[in-house]
């Protein structure tokens, strides 16, 4: 929270690195094929989608460009209502700015932190055309009941999978559960590009060819200027594809980007897992103070862990931990403020009070630990042993014996 050194610090580095990535980029730079070409791309975007199970990967250059072009494939018009999560990043929701549509926040789950499948229904109207969700640090939304409702009431589902690269949801992975699906390889996600680079899941194949069009607008712009015939060179004789020439910039992930993102996908699995392990530690801790609750996943889910979020039950409670926490050297963050209520949302008449599960828990309970795979041992060690010293304080100066429960001290 200050600007200082931390013991344990809040991860800049989400997943493992390994000498793979190395001699990726060695074998790139006397790479003799033009990187432009593609291959490495192609090959990756085909591992990522049988990854998490979905017909067609389409990669580009950031997770907020994978946002803003599966929002496109929405084909928003005038007047349509769209229905969305305020518990996230605001690059989920910042698209639909750009559309003349109607947003209604759904409140979340208390215990998930994920869009409420109760509240849903009940924001539904004949102008529903879609609904946008985020799986909230690596839990997995309730996927069936939501898309029992879209396809009830006939709109569509997008997936913000930010966070949820190798969680589950009965048996199945994000980016496979819903129409569209949206994941970034920033650097503090569990499989990287080493600094930017997105990718967007679909099954239809009209999708992907759009898609396709939309990343990189140049490829059919070539038929504009058909090479004269008889002269060498690269050939143009391609048909003009669906929908012509489309303006705009070039969103294609770059040949390098490509070649790291392939390498860095077997690793999710172990980066996971130091996630998961460091979460069992740190709810170990948690469950001995009873005052603070983890966010949990339903038990047919398994939580990624991009961030351990937990909730305590009253404001001051909070704010006292995160300061003895921080005076322990360990980082914290409150992630993410309510998006309704930001100024871009309050000019379209969006107040407080329209989700106050969520305005609750962010103002109110709201705090993320560190648990990233870049923890050496000693780190996590020092955190599970600062977590439980403050905790002791909070409790009076008495830590609560494994397996006993503590008693919150009082408000005053």
């Amino acid at each position: 929270m200050l600007d200082k050194s931390y013991l344990v610090p809040w991860g800049k580095r989400g997943s493992l690195s390994t000498d793979t990535e190395a001699a990726v980029l060695a074998e790139l730079v006397h790479e003799s094929t033009p990187l432009p070409a593609g291959a490495r791309r192609e090959r990756f975007e085909r591992s990522f989608a049988a990854f998490v199970g979905s017909r067609h990967a389409i990669s580009v250059n950031s997770g907020a460009v994978a946002l803003q072009m599966a929002v496109r494939m929405l084909d928003l018009a005038p007047g349509d209502e769209v229905i969305a999560t305020p518990q996230t990043h605001r690059a989920t929701v910042q698209p639909l700015l750009e559309h003349d549509v109607r947003v209604r926040f759904c409140d979340i789950d208390p215990t998930t932190l994920n869009l409420d499948p109760a509240a849903l229904e009940s924001l539904i109207t004949p102008r529903t055309r879609a609904l946008l969700l985020v799986h909230y640090g690596g839990c997995p939304a309730e996927m069936d009941t939501v898309m029992a409702l879209a396809r009830r009431h006939g709109f569509l589902v997008l997936e913000d999978c930010v966070h949820a690269l190798g969680a589950h949801y009965r048996g199945r992975s994000p980016g496979s559960l819903a129409d569209l699906a949206t994941f970034s390889l920033r650097n503090a996600k569990s499989s990287t590009a080493l600094g930017e680079g997105g990718l967007i899941t679909c099954d239809r194949d009209d999708w992907a060819e759009r898609l396709h069009l939309l990343r990189a607008p140049g490829r059919d712009a070539r038929t504009a200027h058909p090479q004269p015939a008889g002269l060498p060179g690269t050939s143009y004789a391609m048909p003009l594809q669906r929908g012509g020439v489309r303006p705009g910039s070039d969103a294609t992930m770059p040949e390098v980007v490509a070649a790291l993102a392939q390498a860095q996908l077997a690793g999710v699995g172990t980066a996971v897992a130091r996630r998961r392990a460091l979460a069992g530690r740190l709810d170990e801790v948690l469950a001995r103070y009873p005052f603070l609750t983890p966010q949990s996943a339903p038990a047919h889910s398994a939580h990624a862990y991009h961030l351990y979020t937990c909730l305590a039950d009253h404001q001051e409670l909070r704010d006292r931990l995160v300061l003895a926490l921080d005076r322990r050297g360990v980082e914290i963050q409150l992630r993410y403020f309510p998006q309704h209520l930001l100024p871009q949302w309050r000019h379209r008449g969006h107040l407080r009070g329209e989700c106050p599960v969520a305005e609750r828990s962010w103002f109110e309970q709201h705090l993320n630990l560190p648990c990233h795979p870049m923890l050496t041992p000693p780190q996590q060690d020092y955190l599970i042993e600062a977590l439980d010293g403050a905790l002791a304080e909070l409790n009076g100066g008495a830590p609560a014996p494994a397996g006993v429960p503590a008693t919150v001290c009082g408000r005053g």
